[in-house]
């Protein structure tokens, strides 16, 4: 699942950067942004701790 989330994170900012760039989709591309730091914090937060 944590894999999963990071391949989601992934391809959300790689979305992003392409919109800042060519700034075609106006603020979704910055809702984009949101939802990717969201599943990256989730990634980490749900990680299993080695001991």
């Amino acid at each position: 699942m944590n894999s999963l989330l990071y391949t989601i994170a992934v391809i959300l900012i790689i979305g992003w950067a392409i919109g800042v760039f060519f700034t075609a989709a106006g603020s979704l591309i910055h809702v984009l942004l949101v939802i990717a730091v969201i599943a990256f914090i989730l990634g980490i937060i749900r990680r299993p701790t080695a001991v």
